[in-house]
């Protein structure tokens, strides 16, 4: 019953409108109903929800547009051609000012009842969720979003320039929040009420937060983050797999899959020719987990030929394969047998560890970069279930750490696997990976930068609406976020 009433609270969006007269509301009140929930109930529906949207989001977006993997047979048009629909967007949006509903509530439950770690927490998923947004649309409603009750019903679009300050100045007051008295109670299926952990999550995210504006000369992040980097004590951040934002998840109510049935996930996809030869190239241990071998058939019977997938933004013709591809092995997020434990990825420790090497390589120390980068790729090997770090693995010269950017943020690509849209985002901002083009992409074979703002906004919001496409060029896909430009 709780979980219902928590997850109905994160239903608000963006506009409301209620008409309902004193009697119909003196008839209609439920004695079942928590008139005032606490800080700790809303913390286990928003992780769960959030993760569990955007791992799916993951497969279904971020592998096409990342050619991580992509549907099969796929005749024409979709995500991996660049071919973005105005509504693409429309469920991200939806779903996360859904759960910064149940943040809000959360700040305002912890401010009411006097409970500090709770205001910290709000500010560390409001940064989480907030981040996800708005490097999803650029310029969004953030300081007069979810104030209907208010009488604010079209709020203003704040500038991601303003986002990124609030929420950068939000995490730094958290961390000083967590590190002083207050404890927290209730249920947390991420951290088990560990604030030590909420706490390294939080300045986790102001590390992602920091670098993701590096081309943004005027925030001097690379001298921000070597700063935050030089003071463990005041900064703990991610230092293991045991500490990193990794949800447990076991597929037995109320924390089911992402995927309700095995079959979902695994047909009718196909792992993309370029993720799967970076993997093949590094020889790497993952392959397995992620994917089945490819086939083909041989005298009548199907053989197996290792690992190899199709190339995205194909020309549709499938005759063209003479092998049946690679495709997701249903083990890694989606079990025969319900109740064994999966993993869904929120924040690695192995991104924090490729922050760190790319930080050093941006200051030329090559030393500590190296010792970043094996850190990262070892944290990104052992985070799934099962996964070793081989004792050889950088033997290869295709792991040996060469000294590149370009290296680091390919290693980091293969680490941001099934987290989110980060894959994207990362993309956008460095050009790392370089995947390659082909002539049946659409959209002049540009990588899309955003997603167009959900179409309600048109209807509902038309003043404000009209005032940010003015500020930001156009409503489309290739209008540069802030930090892209």
């Amino acid at each position: 019953m709780k979980k219902i009433i928590y997850m109905l609270l994160g239903a608000s969006i963006l506009f409301s409108e209620t008409s309902c007269t004193s009697e119909f509301d003196e008839l209609n009140i439920d004695p079942n109903r928590i008139e005032q929930v606490t800080p700790g109930s809303l913390v286990t529906p928003t992780i769960y929800g959030m993760s569990n949207y955007f791992t799916v989001r993951s497969y279904d977006f971020t592998w096409q547009i990342m050619q991580v993997g992509l549907p099969n047979p796929s005749v024409q048009l979709g995500v991996h051609r660049y071919d973005l629909t105005p509504g693409a967007g429309n469920g991200t949006w939806n779903t996360c000012y859904s759960w910064l509903r149940n943040v809000r509530e959360m700040r305002e439950a912890a401010d009411a009842s006097g409970q500090p770690a709770y205001l910290a927490v709000a500010s560390t998923l409001q940064a989480y969720i907030g981040g996800i947004l708005t490097d999803a649309f650029g310029d969004v409603p953030f300081s007069e979003a979810l104030r209907a009750e208010e009488g604010v019903s079209q709020p203003k679009f704040d500038t991601q320039e303003e986002i990124y300050a609030k929420m950068i100045a939000d995490l730094e007051e958290a961390n000083t929040i967590y590190s002083g008295e207050g404890t927290m109670s209730g249920n947390d299926v991420l951290f088990n009420n560990d604030k030590t952990k909420w706490r390294k999550f939080n300045n986790s995210l102001l590390l992602r937060l920091l670098l993701r504006t590096s081309k943004r000369t005027e925030m001097d992040s690379y001298n921000r983050i070597r700063q935050i980097l030089a003071d463990p004590t005041t900064y703990p951040i991610f230092t293991s797999n045991a500490e990193a934002a990794l949800l447990t998840v076991t597929g037995l109510a109320p924390y089911n899959y992402a995927w309700a049935r095995r079959q979902d996930y695994v047909n009718f996809e196909a792992m993309s020719s370029f993720f799967v030869d970076m993997l093949n190239d590094l020889e790497d241990p993952r392959r397995p987990l992620f994917m089945t071998q490819a086939s083909r058939l041989v005298d009548g019977k199907q053989e197996t030929i290792g690992y190899k997938g199709i190339p995205s933004a194909h020309s549709g013709d499938e005759s063209q394969f003479d092998y049946a591809p690679s495709t997701p092995n249903g083990n890694l997020m989606i079990y025969d047998a319900i109740g064994t434990p999966i993993t869904q990825v929120i924040m690695s420790y192995a991104e924090v560890e490729f922050i760190k090497a790319e930080v050093a390589l941006h200051f030329q120390q090559l030393d500590l970069a190296k010792e970043a980068y094996e850190r990262g790729v070892s944290a990104a090997l052992t985070q799934w279930p099962g996964s070793t770090m081989p004792a050889d693995y950088f033997s290869n010269p295709a792991a040996a750490f060469d000294g590149t950017l370009e290296q680091v943020l390919n290693q980091k690509y293969l680490a941001l696997f099934f987290n989110d849209y980060q894959q994207w985002y990362e993309h956008r901002r460095t050009g790392y990976p370089v995947l390659p083009k082909t002539e049946f992409m659409v959209n002049d074979g540009i990588m899309p930068s955003r997603f167009m703002y959900h179409n309600d906004v048109q209807r509902f919001n038309p003043d404000n609406y009209r005032e940010v496409v003015d500020r930001i060029g156009e409503d489309g896909f290739n209008t540069k976020v802030w930090w892209e430009r």
